[in-house]
């Protein structure tokens, strides 16, 4: 079943993904209302909406912006999802984004806030979904693709834990936002996850070499390396200018398998991802175009 048209209300309206959201929902004539805490960021953006500010954290603020709105997307992080249950209308649809992170076996401060926000959502009195993305690529200022073809260029190989045979599934920032207008247009009975990938997963070794064809260069051979002196290289290159920082936390993740059955995604939402040659390749073409 199909929502009625109402306005919709994007907490966090001038980070990569709210913007994505806005746009596409301007350009299939909805009513937006964007919610910001930064004014001149939102400005940057030169999308055409007079913006509502409230930082998340401000109760009073938050429940001011969010008076009389019955469908909520929020596309801030998930920790915050009790603080927009307390401030949002009880009756108001809430469709929040997590993340994949919630799945790793290691502990981290977004990991733990996206479960703790995912366990406060799904026992909160506002029906919707909170749809948990594995990596997000091709948005526009991403720097996941980008910063790893930057490190590509400088590097004769490429040191990864296990030789990078670890999966990854990465999904394209339209691909995201198709699956976020899905979401806003059902009815959602009660709270409820869903998880968001690209159509397979492939080794991250596999993913490198993908990244590097995709900008024009020749992928360095991958040289397999343990744990804790890739993590102690990690830091070195950290104090070396113009290299990406690459913390132990992502070379941790490195080594854990991040793949995903996306038959429900595709199933409830009606969204079948592109590959991730074509994804990478309408990345790159728009970072040059």
């Amino acid at each position: 079943m199909t929502r009625s048209a109402s306005a919709i209300t994007v907490l966090g309206a001038s980070g990569r993904t709210g913007a994505a959201l806005c746009r596409a929902l301007l350009a299939r004539g909805d009513s937006v209302i964007p919610v910001v805490r930064n004014p001149a960021r939102w400005a940057a953006r030169g999308i055409p909406l007079e913006p509502r500010l409230a930082e998340i954290g401000d109760h009073t603020a938050l429940a001011r912006a969010l008076e009389g709105a019955e469908r909520i997307v929020s596309t801030a992080h998930a920790r915050w999802a009790a603080a927009i249950q307390r401030a949002a209308p009880p009756d108001a649809t809430l469709v929040l984004i997590g993340s994949t992170r919630r799945f790793s076996r290691w502990p981290d401060a977004h990991g733990d806030g996206v479960r703790a926000g995912e366990a406060a959502f799904l026992s909160g009195p506002q029906p919707g979904v909170m749809l948990h993305p594995t990596m997000i690529y091709g948005a526009q200022g991403e720097n996941n693709v980008q910063r790893l073809a930057a490190l590509l260029r400088r590097l004769p190989v490429a040191p990864l834990p296990g030789g990078g045979r670890a999966l990854v599934q990465p999904i394209y920032q339209d691909d995201l936002t198709a699956c976020l207008l899905a979401a806003l247009d059902r009815d959602w009975p009660t709270p409820r996850t869903l998880v968001l990938a690209g159509p397979e997963p492939v080794a991250y070794r596999d993913f490198l070499a993908a990244v590097a064809h995709a900008a024009g260069r020749r992928a360095p051979p991958v040289l397999p390396m343990p744990l804790a002196p890739l993590v102690l290289l990690g830091r070195v290159a950290a104090l070396v200018p113009g290299l990406p920082r690459i913390g132990p936390d992502e070379l941790r993740r490195l080594t854990e398998d991040k793949a995903f059955d996306i038959a429900e995604m595709r199933a409830t939402l009606g969204v079948s991802p592109r590959p991730l040659a074509e994804g990478l390749a309408e990345t790159f073409a728009h970072a040059t175009g």
